[in-house]
């Protein structure tokens, strides 16, 4: 439809790009390149296609935490908004570098050191770091293909005791397997308050996990979760145990519950959907329709077969 709006009018390349950038921007997990083929296809105009995967794959690689390896393999980033320096670097806060990232490809292009002014001071990197070391074991442990990253978001010049801080934690897994038709991902985000004249540690995440299983049919899951919790502030190392304790607790209780419900779900979700089989509690005998009265009274009617 043009600007001015009209039935059976030409879309305008304005609104082909807003369309464009809907259906990429909502592609499932792991799936936009496969969506970008087929829109770049149904567009059969490349610059309108290229105009629309400028937008839409920096914020899908955000909303979706994709990671990427970094160029000397020393480890992948999360492209996330809490690591962002401008649109095409990202911080890695492990390693102490900053990555050129290609939205597009969904590849590290180039790598540097961090400056100083990038990165937290020592006081509030001992915290980071012992934090980042314990997450990642418990990461280890609980994703087989999991990252994960701890960023400062407040208070980074902070020298010493005395001033509040604010972390962020970013938590991504993902499980592709396109030759069986399903993909799935989880994005788990914590952020922690720590207020130092309370001596107290706040702490509240949003998990989201997405599963789209696709073989002769559509089949898409996309639920979220809020938590909150707290701890006391304590010595670096003393947080970061009972911080990844938290998370860990709040993360292993969602997953059972998933569980519990994709095991309840052919009893009792389907179940309350529609009916398993007809009232007369037998399957429609599609071969012999004449067994049906109806289909007898409907043959009577319309003189079938004379």
């Amino acid at each position: 439809m043009s600007d001015g709006g009209g039935a059976g009018e030409p879309l305008s390349d304005r609104h082909k790009r807003e369309i464009a950038v809907w259906f990429l921007s909502n592609a499932p997990a792991g799936e936009i390149h496969y969506v970008a083929k087929d829109v770049r296809a149904l567009l059969g105009d490349d610059a309108v296609y290229e105009a629309a995967a400028a937008e839409a794959f920096p914020e899908y690689n955000k909303t979706h935490l994709v990671p990427l390896e970094l160029p000397d393999r020393s480890g992948d980033i999360i492209i996330t908004a809490y690591g962002e320096l401008d649109k095409n670097n990202y911080l890695d806060p492990r390693t102490a570098q900053v990555a050129t990232v290609d939205h597009i490809k969904q590849t590290c292009t180039k790598l540097r050191p961090a400056e100083d002014e990038e990165l937290p001071s020592a006081y509030i990197e001992e915290f980071r770091s012992a934090l980042d070391a314990e997450l990642s074991k418990y990461v280890a442990e609980a994703y087989p293909k999991g990252v994960c990253a701890v960023y400062c978001t407040s208070g980074k010049d902070t020298e010493g005791p005395g001033a509040d801080f604010s972390f962020a934690v970013v938590i991504s897994a993902s499980k592709r397997s396109p030759q069986n038709f399903c993909n799935g991902s989880w994005r788990s985000i914590w952020t922690m308050e720590f207020h130092y004249e309370l001596q107290f540690v706040e702490i509240k995440g949003k998990i989201q996990v997405d599963a789209h299983y696709f073989e002769e049919g559509n089949v898409q899951l996309d639920t979220n979760i809020d938590r909150k919790d707290s701890t006391i502030m304590q010595s670096p190392d003393d947080c970061a145990v009972s911080i990844t304790n938290i998370i860990r607790h709040h993360e292993s209780e969602y997953f059972s519950s998933l569980e519990e419900s994709y095991l309840n779900l052919s009893d009792a979700t389907f179940k309350d959907l529609r009916r398993k089989l007809p009232v007369t509690r037998t399957l429609f005998p599609w071969h012999n329709t004449l067994a049906l009265s109806l289909t007898r009274d409907l043959a009577k009617e319309l003189a079938l077969g004379k």
